[in-house]
């Protein structure tokens, strides 16, 4: 892959950096040499990134091109949003407080070269925002708020070539040397595949969708289909255009960043599973009740619960009956309640963080089924059985810390019940053609939909029993058909 700097006048480039093509921007838009060029990495250091101006278009047509470029058009939209730059500082701001606690003025300013800086003590802080906002030179602007007691980021824009001090320049050379050393290391391990797979993962999550073993089952099965594959953490949200497909195993939620990397990728035209249509849709059991409703699904009785029905729910369910905060998960967020007095007061505690809770009848079991379907079709059946004196499949104490879980059966689908399989993928089409798992009750002959779920476990040890290494196989070659796929119809510019 070739690498270009791309630069309103070479003749103004102050830096020598060797074995980088440096271009001018009129010639990157206009000379037809580049346009033909069948992949590139294209570092956009014009002097502006202002709206339909030339550093504008160069990521633009960059992006049209199938070239890399870096900032994007997204970072550059990004960095214009105070709304992802409060976000931004929210996230990092355990780094941000510990990189600036000894400046004693109440603004500082963080110049970032390819996410470095000329001080050491800054370095960890300038990764972080590199990562978030990946443009080769940054400048970052903090003010110290009093009665917070503590600073946040108020801006964060590109710095002009031009711009960077004399002073600064043998250390900018240095790292962007180092920078483009190891980017070639990445080019050259790629160039034995012929497309790049992310692994969004939480290496600290006690308890994640995918266990180690998986994840590495995942990283085998993607590279023996031809597809170089990362695993990577939130840390790394400004390298998703590097990629052709992001594969969410990390617990969703529409307000995390889990949601941002899926919108993110979808924006760059990556194969993203979960993407952020079903992540919007199963993260929230109001959405459900509608669903199932209305498409004649077979449910527990439902009733979305507000304040003004908050007393009528007991007469039209019955008691016990179960509450849900609507974006609850992993048995968190779900309670069942016996009497009127608890009803009122468990619902009160959830219409505190949601206007809509759900209050659903309670059908006891002694296991859910889960139905696992990716691309519309089965790939696991497993019986999760309830934890030992429970009514859940997860124990957890007052704290929402695990005690206890049930047993795990898993069958081959063949073997399932034909009406469950058909329950389950009328539900999970209603939704779309992602990875899902449909959470299902058994009464009788009667198969009840409980809820599906964007980002089903799929662990080494428990639904990949059946079918061994294929089950990770038969995922990867979807993600693979649909890369192939969206490469055959180019650029959709």
């Amino acid at each position: 892959m070739q690498t270009l700097i791309v630069v309103n006048d070479p003749d103004d480039w102050p830096l020598e950096i060797d074995g980088i093509e440096l271009v001018a921007a009129r010639d990157y838009l206009t000379d037809p040499r580049y346009a033909k060029l069948r992949k590139a990495t294209v570092f956009n250091l014009c002097r502006s990134y202002r709206y339909q101006s030339t550093g504008y278009y160069v990521s633009l047509l960059a992006a049209a091109r199938s070239h890399k470029p870096l900032p994007d058009i997204t970072t550059i939209q990004d960095l214009k949003s105070q709304t992802i730059i409060r976000i931004a500082s929210d996230e990092l701001d355990q780094y941000i407080q510990k990189s600036l606690v000894h400046i004693r003025s109440k603004e500082f300013v963080l110049s970032i070269y390819f996410g470095h800086n000329v001080a050491k003590q800054h370095d960890t802080l300038s990764q972080h925002l590199f990562h978030q906002f990946q443009s080769p030179f940054l400048r970052a602007f903090f003010v110290f708020n009093d009665k917070d007691n503590k600073w946040f980021l108020q801006n964060i824009n590109p710095i002009p070539a031009g711009e960077i001090p004399p002073e600064h320049r043998p250390f900018v050379v240095g790292v962007a040397q180092d920078y483009f050393m190891g980017r070639r290391r990445i080019v050259k391990r790629r160039s034995h595949y012929r497309h790049d797979l992310a692994i969004l993962h939480d290496p600290k999550d006690p308890e994640p969708p995918s266990n180690s073993r998986a994840l590495q089952h995942f990283v085998h099965a993607a590279e023996s289909l031809g597809m170089n594959t990362e695993l990577i953490t939130r840390e790394d949200y400004g390298r998703i255009p590097e990629f052709d497909a992001l594969f969410i195993r990390e617990t969703t939620s529409v307000n995390h960043h889990t949601y941002r990397f899926s919108r993110r990728a979808a924006a760059k035209k990556l194969v993203v599973v979960d993407d952020p249509e079903s992540i919007l849709k199963c993260t929230n059991k109001v959405f459900f009740a509608e669903l199932f409703e209305k498409n004649h699904v077979l449910a527990p009785r439902s009733v979305i619960m507000h304040r003004d029905n908050a007393r009528e729910v007991a007469d039209d369910l019955g008691l016990p009956c179960i509450l849900k905060q609507p974006d609850s998960s992993f048995s968190q967020g779900v309670m069942k309640v016996n009497t009127v007095d608890e009803l009122r007061l468990q619902a009160g505690r959830l219409l505190e963080k949601s206007d809509l809770i759900i209050a659903q009848e309670f059908l006891p079991t002694d296991f859910d089924w889960r139905v696992g379907i990716f691309d519309r079709q089965p790939i696991y059946v497993c019986k999760y059985f309830m934890a030992e004196k429970h009514w859940q499949i997860i124990k957890r104490d007052s704290r929402g810390i695990k005690t206890d879980d049930g047993n795990f059966t898993t069958l081959p689908v063949e073997h399932a019940p034909d009406q469950l399989i058909r329950t389950a993928l009328k539900a999970a089409n209603l939704i779309g053609d992602g990875l899902y798992g449909v959470d299902i009750k058994q009464i009788g002959k009667k198969f009840y939909v409980i809820e599906i779920n964007d980002n089903p476990n799929l662990d080494a040890g428990v639904e990949d029993l059946i079918l061994r290494d294929e089950f990770y196989l038969r995922i990867m070659r979807v993600f693979l058909r649909r890369i192939e796929h969206k490469n055959e119809r180019g650029p959709l510019w």
